[in-house]
């Protein structure tokens, strides 16, 4: 019995020949500069800046964004590829720090003024400069309506009070798309402002104490009077709840198509295992207990990776459904976390021992399942499309 990566891989009618071509320069360039490295990288809980460059060289960092701020052409095929080459790492911190900007630079390439744009765009895109998503709230989570930054407005500047954490790649920023309160309670009183994190009053503390993630940069950002331009405003005020929502659907369907990926990557540590190692006088793989487990892991991968495929095809299609979106995402962890525990029993102790991908896999599944939305979040959100 033999299974590899790809050979758990469900055929996609999409995937074209300038498809298949982008996923081999894509491995071609993770197992040289990223493989080798990212276990280490996770130890020490850090990632070289000159990576970004590298990435930028080889067309990961612009894939998908527009070609006069330095992208490269892409579609949701292009993206699927993307994480399902990077979830082969093993290292969820990794592509977490990488690609950050795939939820900081949206809403200002959506949203954001045209100066803003080619300020902004073109260093981030090259590898050379780095913005995050400031979101998150101590105490707030997912409770993004009720957030309680606030930005009043004094005369041609906004002045901002109060912090943002669980920020991904908040360490490194130069700036962060930040949701604020500059209006009346709830949703409608939200807006977006692109922060500086040169500004006098903004400071930053690293959450380094973290149960996976190791290799991704965290933070607490602290907002302490930071002045910040009216022209640094995202779209219209109070009108930031819809910019932060539009943002949504391209992060979760990222995250559930990773976590597809990490799932198949259990999957393969498994098969490599059972065929290898010997018990009782025979193969592990030659235990029904044991050819079960793989079984059952194949078969919840085929299902999500079909129900990935439908919600890509919507999105080509112009007509994505952001409730179908939401369970997906919620299959995707929970076939995530079902595949990482199979597959940590099947490799017993070698499984709990640090500085293999399993081990690795099973640390992450809990920042997949709240990050983006939590699970509950997720089904509530569905609910809510059947007018419930």
């Amino acid at each position: 019995m033999s299974l590899d990566f790809d050979g758990a891989r469900l055929p996609n009618p999409h995937m074209k020949e300038e498809h298949l071509a982008w996923r081999a320069a894509l491995r071609r360039f993770i197992d040289a500069e990223i493989m080798p490295y990212a276990s280490d990288w996770d130890e020490a809980g850090a990632m070289p800046n000159s990576l970004w460059p590298k990435a930028a060289e080889v067309g990961l960092l612009g894939l998908g964004y527009p070609e006069a701020f330095g992208g490269v052409p892409g579609d949701s095929w292009h993206a699927w590829i993307v994480n399902e080459e990077l979830a082969r790492i093993g290292v969820g911190g990794v592509p977490a720090s990488l690609m950050v900007h795939g939820i900081g630079l949206p809403p200002i390439l959506n949203w954001g003024t045209e100066a803003m744009q080619a300020e902004i765009a073109p260093p981030i895109l090259r590898g050379e400069k780095w913005i995050s998503l400031g979101i998150s709230e101590p105490g707030g989570g997912s409770d993004v309506a009720n957030l309680t930054t606030t930005a009043v407005r004094d005369g041609d500047h906004y002045v901002v009070t109060g912090s943002k954490t669980y920020i991904t790649g908040g360490m490194r920023a130069n700036w962060v798309s930040t949701a604020v309160r500059t209006g009346e309670a709830g949703a409608k009183g939200v807006s977006m402002l692109l922060i500086p994190t040169d500004a006098e009053g903004f400071s930053r503390t690293p959450l380094d104490r973290k149960m996976g993630w190791w290799a991704s940069d965290t933070a607490t950002l602290y907002f302490d009077q930071v002045r910040v331009p009216v022209s640094n405003l995202i779209g219209t005020e109070n009108e930031g709840f819809r910019v932060i929502m539009t943002n949504f659907n391209n992060e979760r369907m990222g995250m559930a198509a990773a976590m597809e990926a990490f799932g198949r990557v259990c999957l393969e540590e498994s098969v490599a295992w059972a065929t290898e190692r010997s018990t009782f006088g025979k193969r592990l793989a030659d235990h029904q207990v044991i050819r079960h487990k793989i079984a059952q892991m194949k078969q919840k991968l085929n299902a999500t990776q079909a129900y990935i495929r439908l919600c890509y095809e919507s999105i080509e299609g112009g007509t994505p459904n952001p409730g179908d979106i939401a369970l997906l995402k919620v299959q995707a962890s929970e076939v995530m976390e079902f595949c990482a525990r199979e597959a940590m029993q099947i490799l017993g102790g070698l499984g709990y021992m640090r500085g293999n991908r399993v081990e690795r896999i099973y640390r992450e599944v809990r920042v997949n399942a709240i990050g983006g939305g939590s699970e509950e979040i997720m089904r509530d959100l569905a609910t809510r499309q059947y007018g419930l």
